[in-house]
């Protein structure tokens, strides 16, 4: 049975979510995290996507993004995960899929729906009883957007 086609929109946001095969950690220690990052950067100076929150859990990911062209969004998605794939397979000698299947993504409408869905991100961590304080979490928006860092990053 084919999936179904992933529902696209101009000037779009989108929750996107990505999750390790079957469910298996895909940020082991700290830099692992960072290489993640640091491959959105890169994505984002490419595609000049905005970039309004995100959470990197221990076995997945969530994604606020705005994407001008409708097209691009599969180029950023697929450039990131596949960049951080062969990274984390060279590190831990790992080969094959890292994701589970292809990403999930649901367009969010700019309106008060945006910032509900900006709190469930960012407030994930605390659903997982991985932190008791979002502040506690380093790998949210959250913490990066109160502290400054990685200001080119994000849109205010």
């Amino acid at each position: 049975m084919p999936r179904e086609s992933r529902k696209i929109s101009e000037q779009a946001c989108y929750h996107i979510i990505t999750r390790g095969n079957q469910k298996q950690t895909v940020f082991k220690e700290p830099t692992d995290y960072q290489k993640y990052l640091l491959l959105l950067i890169r994505y984002k100076n490419k595609f000049k996507f905005k970039l309004y929150a995100f959470c990197l859990m221990p076995n997945h990911i969530h994604l606020l993004m705005e994407v001008q062209k409708s097209n691009r969004l599969n180029k950023i998605m697929r450039g990131v995960n596949l960049g951080y794939t062969l990274y984390f397979n060279r590190k831990y000698r790992k080969v094959g899929h890292l994701w589970q299947d292809r990403f999930k993504s649901k367009i969010i409408e700019k309106d008060a729906y945006l910032l509900e869905c900006m709190k469930y991100i960012e407030n994930n961590p605390i659903r997982a009883s991985l932190v008791k304080s979002i502040n506690e979490y380093p790998w949210s928006s959250y913490n990066f957007k109160e502290n400054n860092i990685l200001d080119d990053l994000f849109v205010f």
